[in-house]
């Protein structure tokens, strides 16, 4: 039995990779560490365009045990500690914990920088509006 998926219309051609991209959102990850999107509003004069900005709270993290990649379509943040030896813990409530968190970018998405303050890393992303084009395709006809 064949499954019927959102993306199976024979009208959306060229969308066969985002079933996937989808599957592997819908997995997820854990939910470590939260973090919040926004959408920065354009300036009144039009200077800046509307922006998005991804923060997360990554209280602990200094701006070297931070990575933040674009790879293909998603944005990669890591996170790694390194223990510090020589430490002796009489509770441990605050764990030295690696991350990995991906967000999927559409088509046209930059980074346009990165900001490390009290423990929130902020990313920033934009997309330039694109092109509007209009392209004849001539037809040909063969006797």
């Amino acid at each position: 039995m064949s499954r019927m998926t959102p993306f199976s219309s024979p009208l959306l051609l060229g969308f066969d990779t985002m079933e996937k991209t989808l599957e592997r959102i819908a997995k997820g990850s854990e939910g470590y560490p939260p973090y919040n999107i926004e959408r920065i509003r354009a300036s009144a004069d039009g200077a800046n365009a509307d922006r998005l900005r991804i923060t997360l709270a990554v209280a602990g993290f200094c701006e070297e045990d931070l990575d933040v990649t674009t790879e293909e379509n998603q944005l990669v943040i890591r996170g790694r500690q390194a223990e510090v030896e020589g430490r002796e813990y009489l509770h441990r409530g605050i764990a030295a914990r690696q991350f990995q968190r991906m967000f999927v970018l559409a088509d046209g998405m930059q980074v346009v920088g990165a900001e490390l303050k009290n423990g929130l890393l902020s990313v920033d992303l934009i997309r330039p509006e694109p092109e509007r084009m209009v392209r004849k395709i001539n037809i040909s006809v063969r006797d």
